[in-house]
């Protein structure tokens, strides 16, 4: 026997998350209650267009224009109509009413997060967000609460379907960058515009988030590296695969030593990379995401499924919504964000990494002497180097093409070696330059 009142539950947006949230929220009301203590009723959902079509559909009395109003009315406030504004505001109102919130809102957490967690704790309010990074893989109660007491070292996340889909496609059917995004688009995996997902911005707004969370560190957007897959190429790919490599993209944060100080700080950064095929990221398939955590004690853990799609990502959102609701039953205020170490976040020079370079250089004897060379005026040592012809014609026109191999060494150094190679006499060009992670 439910003893607790009915929790009134308002939802901002009616897109294709909100109006599977709604819809499961009404299907399953009864299910979700018995798992929360207390009954789950759905007060209202605030839309611009009440008459736009919604699948599935929203019983007409429940929607409105009025989100204000319906902020007022309600225990808790799910935020499913993404964007900033007027998403931050109205998340604002509902902490400042005294309502928990549930948002799936990515670029809201990554750029206005530290003043929404504030807001929540002055009043005692709870924000949720498992939705936001990953869709359905439930990633952050794992980084909040499980390994809470662990010191997470590193993740490296697949965190974004569209583009794994890109070079998934790449990868295995030999398909150019431009047709596999035709491809995505036509599934629907790639918005019209497909800006946010092949330029690396909606992977940088998630590793703002599960940087912040893993390092217990306030990690703004403007402080992420970022690199799309535009420049990816076919030949890279086909390159990778003869190498035992597979090209992601990968969004990365780290704890990392700052070579010039030896003090501990955060390194977050999104670029494409290679992985050994033998990683259990290389694995990862379609429009699938995936995130690999390095923990000191727990080891590896990774956590792999759908990330994006109205159903998958509903379930996270009911998940926190039943998290919410035990909270109100059992009393007590919201925990509070952990941001107690407060490490310094580094730029990406101060990382410690490894290159694969690709390089179309003169066909003549001593070339590979004069590279070697100039790898090493930079404290960069070469692990591995193929060649596609016997640099020794006597066709002064010729060319031969070197992939090169390095061992770790930091970022500043591998950047300033390709500088030097741009400019060198014997290189014609730097055709390609890719980081090595997973090793």
């Amino acid at each position: 026997m439910i003893e607790y009142r009915n929790l009134r539950i308002a939802i901002l947006g009616g897109g294709s998350v909100g109006a599977q949230v709604a819809s499961l929220l009404l299907e399953h009301g009864d299910e979700l209650a018995s798992r929360a203590g207390a009954g789950l009723e759905l007060i209202g959902v605030a839309v611009r267009n009440p008459e736009a079509k919604r699948t599935p559909a929203i019983p007409a009395e429940l929607l409105t224009t009025d989100a204000a109003s319906l902020i007022l009315g309600a225990d808790i406030v799910i935020e499913l109509m993404g964007g900033l504004e007027p998403a931050r505001t109205l998340l604002l109102e509902a902490i400042n009413s005294g309502a928990d919130v549930i948002t799936a809102n990515k670029a809201l957490l990554a750029t206005h997060g530290p003043e929404l967690f504030d807001a929540a704790e002055q009043v005692g309010a709870q924000l949720y967000y498992e939705a936001a990074v990953g869709g359905a893989i439930p990633i952050i109660r794992p980084l909040r609460d499980s390994l809470a007491g662990d010191r997470v070292k590193r993740i490296l996340g697949i965190v974004n379907g569209t583009t794994n889909y890109i070079l998934d496609l790449m990868e295995r059917e030999g398909s150019t960058l431009e047709n596999a995004l035709a491809q995505a688009t036509e599934l629907g995996y790639a918005e019209a515009d497909p800006t946010a997902d092949i330029e690396g911005y909606d992977a940088a707004q998630k590793v703002a988030i599960l940087a912040s969370l893993a390092f217990h560190t306030n990690v703004p957007l403007d402080a992420v590296y970022r690199e799309g897959i535009t420049a990816v190429t076919i030949e890279q790919v086909e390159s990778a695969r003869k190498a035992g490599y597979v090209v992601k993209l990968l969004a990365i944060c780290e704890r990392v030593t700052n070579a010039a100080t030896g003090e501990d700080g955060v390194s977050a950064r999104v670029y494409p990379a290679l992985i050994p095929a033998a990683h259990p990221l290389a694995a990862v398939h379609g429009a699938n995401n995936a995130v690999f955590i390095e923990a000191e004690a727990a080891g590896d853990l990774m956590f792999y499924g759908a990330g994006a799609g109205g159903l998958q990502t509903a379930s996270a959102v009911l998940g926190d919504l039943v998290s919410a609701a035990r909270r109100h039953v059992i009393g007590g205020p919201g925990v509070a964000e952990s941001t107690h170490a407060n490490l310094p976040v580094l730029p990406i020079s101060s990382i410690t990494t490894r290159y694969q370079i690709t390089l179309k250089v003169a066909d003549r004897p001593g070339v590979l002497a004069a590279i070697a060379s100039l790898f090493s005026d930079h404290g960069v040592s070469v692990e591995a180097l193929t060649q596609s012809a016997g640099l020794g014609t006597s066709d002064p026109d010729a060319t031969a093409t070197l992939v090169i191999g390095t061992h770790e060494a930091t970022e500043s150094a591998l950047a300033s070696t390709v500088t030097a190679l741009e400019g060198h006499e014997v290189v014609r060009a730097v055709v390609s330059v890719l980081r090595v992670e997973g090793l």
